[in-house]
């Protein structure tokens, strides 16, 4: 497929023509040509309005549901709906019905994947069933095409076996994802703990068990050495021990979620389940924090935590609702709302290098791995901007900004509205 994209501003932090407006010729998969008024046949041309391009957005973690729970969502259309939403690669979550934890299953999703858009890559399980008793085949799923291991949303009590796995993956240069709250410390709580929850008469989980269980891993990684990956963090204190960490020389990197990045616990005052997620929405201060720590670098990447619920689980009182939230759809709308487009680009393609995959850019001889854009005009998120199978959507209602023309990836040309 050859196709021009006409004037489109070219949003390439890391790239040689951050900043220009130009058209670029795209042949057979392949950047061949950027700059103005390049010649191409009608109908290969292709514009928008105030476009924007950057390098394909990557989602660190995902949620699909398929194998098991087709009914929340499929992997095909999980893939399409991340492509109209901008993201040209996302790491898979093994929360499936069998978990990820062997390289059939590897096998598995990523034959479910091909031919779409969007490259997907699969997180395997750190231990069998991500039960948290014994560890997966890791270097089995490594050698499938697994790009790191973590059990989704669970985190690892046996800190001897977090240890165990930091020096294992260390021979084959692999990857571990500790999420972090203390199984303990969070009790029966559901929500964050402090004046909303107690107005409210909701259980809270302290910020103290993500904070410790941060600090305990960061412990661990320093002893083992390797390479560790912290997700979804959602408290100033956690941020900053990454931040310390950081300066130490240690091999960490760490996300945060988008809806950490915008709302708060006052959310909560509506009682909509919708705003049950893990970790729980914290304070306004941590809010901030967590913003300061994207702009300062200390958080490497953003985040949609894309987790599609069926309704029979989200429709329930809230302390029996399940946690996570929808977000591919919302993300660039609702991150321009606090952060500058170059800043968000930057998060949304930075992951790609702490998973140690291929990082495209805008430049001549490049494969093409583009995201298209707009950060014009406002709107309110709505049911209609919803392309999961589920709909538990944590933005619904909530302003947007911009909007996301589409992705060309795979020599394939996605467009919203087509």
């Amino acid at each position: 497929m050859n196709i021009t994209l006409r004037h489109v501003q070219i949003v390439d932090p890391a790239g040689p023509h951050h900043g220009q407006t130009a058209d670029i010729r795209i042949e057979n998969g392949t950047i061949t040509a950027i700059g103005t008024g390049l010649d191409a046949p009608a109908d290969e041309a292709v514009a928008f309005e105030n476009a924007c391009v950057s390098p394909g957005w990557f989602d660190s973690s995902v949620s699909f549901g398929e194998p098991g729970f087709e009914e929340r969502e499929t992997i095909a259309n999980g893939l399409h709906t991340a492509a109209r939403s901008g993201f040209t690669a996302v790491a898979l979550q093994p929360n499936s019905y069998p978990v990820i934890d062997n390289q059939s299953q590897v096998r598995f999703v990523q034959t479910q994947a091909h031919g779409s858009s969007t490259r997907l890559y699969p997180i395997g399980a750190l231990t069998k069933n991500s039960e948290g008793a014994e560890l997966a085949e890791l270097y089995d799923m490594q050698r499938a095409g697994a790009v790191a291991f973590g059990d989704y949303g669970k985190s690892l009590d046996n800190a001897n076996l977090l240890k165990t796995a930091l020096q294992y993956v260390q021979d084959f240069d692999g990857r571990v994802i500790a999420f972090c709250q203390d199984t303990y410390l969070k009790g029966k709580g559901f929500v964050n703990e402090g004046i909303v929850a107690t107005r409210l008469g909701m259980k809270g989980i302290p910020a103290l068990a993500e904070e410790l269980q941060v600090a305990r891993n960061l412990f661990l990684l320093e002893y083992t050495g390797g390479r560790l990956h912290l997700p979804t963090l959602s408290t100033a204190r956690s941020v900053a021990l990454v931040r310390e960490a950081k300066a130490k020389g240690l091999q960490v990197t760490c996300s945060v979620a988008v809806h950490h990045l915008i709302l708060t616990d006052e959310q909560l005052d509506s009682f909509d389940t919708r705003y049950k997620v893990t970790p729980p929405l914290r304070t306004e201060a941590d809010r901030k924090a967590l913003v300061e720590a994207v702009l300062d670098g200390t958080v490497d990447m953003i985040t949609s935590d894309h987790n599609p619920l069926d309704i029979e689980l989200k429709k329930l009182e809230f302390d029996l609702a399940k946690s996570g939230t929808i977000g591919l759809e919302s993300a660039f709308g609702a991150l321009l709302n606090v952060l500058p487009v170059d800043v968000i680009v930057s998060k949304l393609v930075n992951g790609r290098d702490a998973f140690g995959l291929p990082r495209p850019t805008v430049a001549v001889g490049a494969q093409a791995d583009l995201t298209l854009f707009t950060t014009k005009g406002e709107r309110a998120f709505s049911a209609t901007d919803i392309l999961s199978k589920s709909k538990n959507a944590i933005f619904l209602n909530q302003p947007m900004k911009g909007q996301v023309y589409g992705v060309y990836a795979q020599q394939k040309l996605v467009i919203n509205g087509h």
